[in-house]
């Protein structure tokens, strides 16, 4: 089964990225940003995890007219997110889509609704402090792969303190139980104290930092009646965003082992690590690994059974998403009119490969939905290319339109297209 080795509790503020990208290795100002995160770079090299489930907030950049409590990314790989002059220089890191339906499966048994994204960048909040933490370049890209949650903290009302703390709870049952024998390391995102916005900007309060860190490693259960209001209060509002930390707390063992810890207050945020080895269970779960697979996996029992019936897993969605992502784009009129005056240029801009292509060229609906098409994806190519949905019910099922109309009570044909402008 999997390992959890540890986690990473540490501050995402741009600063981080900002002093790397400047190459401000050396300077006074600067230099003890990188001193406190050699410890944890070494950690890593030491542990060598599979994979790093990395919990951090998105600050309104991939994440903006969309907005998830909990989102699981579930995709083959993250590029970094342009904030708005282009993105940094590092390389895409590979994800683990597997693991991550593993993951989610669990999680969903445990009754927490999560949305799940692929294609989609990584901002600061993942990739300033990943950048000093994890080892990579652009020839041999990272030395883990990452499975990241996105956590909705920006916007009210958000989950409790308590519900982020049993979300790490679930989601240590969830490693634990993934059956590959495979090294995990969790790292807790955001804050301490600081505010961004409005006159209370640049609020601070070194003192509650300290106190939160403490209970954090000795205590984590005495912060998860703190309402976000006092969270807010102690530690500015943006800073209330330490929920994250307590769902990494959640993760690991009742007891850890506080190897390093480090604040440093430069400007308008503290910037701070810590390192907590797990110690593993005291006692084995309740719950055997066994029983939880059986119960993530009870209300999908009997569908492998189901003739002609594909549902829309994660495996397939991350199979088929370049194709339904390029089937999704005709809903732009812009790309919509390319493909309507070349079919060709218009697969070529979308990368599709060889065997996407054809699906398209040929009107493959079957095709498609064998290889991880969605079916309201072809909605839209039918609808841009004048074809009903009826004709794609029935060459899905190999027979002519009126052959398929005899089988419904009316004799119809209907599409989703709208009026062009």
């Amino acid at each position: 089964m999997a390992t959890i080795v540890g986690g990473i509790a540490t501050s995402h503020t741009p600063t981080i990225a900002f002093a790397k990208d400047a190459k401000k290795f050396d300077d006074p100002v600067w230099k003890p940003i990188f001193e406190g995160y050699e410890p944890v770079q070494q950690w890593f090299r030491e542990k060598k995890p599979d994979v790093l489930v990395y919990i951090y907030n998105d600050h309104m950049t991939s994440f903006f007219d969309h907005y998830s409590h909990f989102a699981l990314g579930v995709g083959e790989k993250f590029e970094a997110a342009d904030e708005g002059g282009g993105p940094r220089d590092i390389p895409a890191i590979m994800g683990d889509p597997k693991f991550a339906e593993h993951v989610a499966k669990v999680m969903v048994a445990d009754e927490f609704d999560l949305s799940y994204f692929q294609g989609k960048g990584l901002d600061h909040g993942a990739f300033s402090p990943l950048s000093v933490m994890v080892d990579h370049d652009a020839e041999n890209g990272w030395a883990v792969k990452l499975l990241p949650i996105v956590c909705g903290v920006l916007t009210v009302p958000l989950p409790s303190a308590r519900r982020f703390y049993k979300f790490g709870k679930s989601l240590r049952r969830a490693i634990q139980s993934y059956p590959e024998d495979i090294k995990v390391a969790i790292a807790g995102t955001g804050g301490l104290s600081h505010q961004v916005h409005g006159e209370a900007c640049g609020f601070n309060n070194p003192e509650w930092d300290d106190k939160f860190m403490d209970l954090l490693e000795k205590n984590p259960e005495a912060l998860l009646d703190y309402p976000i209001a006092k969270l807010a209060e102690l530690g500015g509002w943006e800073g209330a965003e330490v929920v994250m930390w307590l769902m990494m707390r959640g993760a690991l063992s009742e007891e850890v082992e506080v190897t390093h810890k480090t604040y440093f207050l430069p400007s308008m945020c503290p910037i701070a690590t810590m390192i907590l080895n797990d110690k593993g269970d005291v006692a084995p779960p309740a719950e055997s690994d066994e029983a939880l697979r059986e119960r993530m996996e009870w209300d999908y029992k009997g569908v492998e059974k189901m003739e002609g019936t594909y549902p829309f897993t994660i495996e397939r969605s991350v199979r088929g998403f370049r194709l339904n992502h390029f089937l999704h784009s005709l809903t732009d009129p812009a790309v919509r009119k390319l493909f309507r005056e070349d079919e060709e240029a218009a697969m070529a801009q979308a990368g599709l490969s060889d065997e996407e292509k054809r699906l398209v060229r040929e009107r493959d609906w079957i095709g498609m939905i064998h290889y991880g098409v969605i079916f309201f994806m072809l909605e839209k190519l039918g609808a841009v290319t004048g074809i009903g949905n009826i004709d794609i019910y029935a060459a899905m099922k190999g027979m002519s339109v009126p052959e398929f109309q005899k089988t419904r009570n009316a004799q119809i044909n209907y599409g989703v297209a709208g009026k062009e402008k």
